[in-house]
């Protein structure tokens, strides 16, 4: 029996450490700095003055425990098994994530998705990366990368 391995370099590094990486660094600033977390989290405008309540302290905690999920979830998976099934099964639902992450953007206008040049730091990772990381989920979902695999390994994945 033939061993499937996910053949394509980029992605394993993106999925299994990148991303990981920088959901991490998302979790961190959400839990140990949310008053910045909420201030840098502004496009346009003057960054907005921030009061944080408990219950906002308790939501960007929430926040912060989503994104180590996210982490652990996608380096522990995809880590443990060379099943194509299952690289694409998470990854279409980390996919419906993107899109519903970048949806929670709106609320500051349709600039922010195309305007780069007024980003900040956040909205990089907010947007940008989320892009990022969209794109590379949907080029794994069509194969791009994959065609090294004999079509048999690939129909039984």
């Amino acid at each position: 029996m033939m061993t499937i391995t996910i053949p394509f370099l980029p992605y394993r590094l993106f999925f299994l450490y990148i991303e990981p990486i920088s959901a991490l660094a998302g979790a961190y600033y959400a839990a140990f700095q949310p008053d910045a977390y909420l201030k840098d989290l502004s496009f346009g405008s003057a960054p907005p003055s921030v009061a944080l309540d408990v219950q906002g302290n308790m939501v960007l905690l929430q926040l912060a425990n989503l994104y180590l999920l996210f982490a652990l979830n996608e380096h522990f998976v995809l880590s443990s098994t060379t099943s194509l099934k299952t690289w694409r099964r998470l990854l279409m639902g980390l996919l419906v994530a993107d899109f519903g992450h970048l949806i929670t953007m709106s609320a500051v206008g349709s600039g922010v998705f195309w305007r780069v040049w007024e980003w900040n730091a956040m909205v990089w990772g907010s947007v940008g990366f989320v892009y990022v990381g969209a794109t590379m989920r949907m080029c794994f979902l069509a194969g791009v990368g994959l065609q090294a695999l004999p079509a048999s390994v690939k129909n039984r994945a």
